[in-house]
């Protein structure tokens, strides 16, 4: 796994390159996000939708609430980069839609919105 740190508007922001998926559940989650703030220095954070279990985008899991508030309780941020169109859940849509709304978690369509957005949050 590589860690990109990026540097907009004053704010560092780490971009995760690998093609493995980096959490399975929530517990997991919290270690990737605490280590990977510890190795960029950086509570920022831009991850791509294949880098995510599926899991965490069926809703009734509650992977995705777990992860989550983890990343809200820790006042991080992050932004998941990717095609949501492919999920057909209603439920799924709505909650990307109220998690777009907020100021901690993202859902968009590349790196470079989610560079822009999380610099400017």
């Amino acid at each position: 796994m590589n860690i990109r740190k990026i540097q907009k508007n004053n704010i560092d922001i780490a971009v995760v390159d690998t093609t493995e998926i980096v959490f399975t559940d929530g517990s997991s989650a919290l270690d990737f996000f605490a280590t990977t703030q510890y190795e960029s220095g950086t509570e920022r954070f831009v991850l791509k939708q294949y880098q995510i279990p599926e899991s965490f985008f069926d809703l009734k899991t509650g992977l995705a609430g777990d992860v989550l508030q983890k990343i809200v309780n820790y006042r991080m941020k992050l932004a998941i980069v990717g095609d949501f169109s492919v999920y057909s859940s209603k439920s799924l849509n709505d909650f990307i839609y109220e998690m777009n709304s907020g100021k901690d978690v993202f859902f968009l369509n590349s790196e470079e919105e989610a560079i822009n957005h999380l610099s400017s949050v």
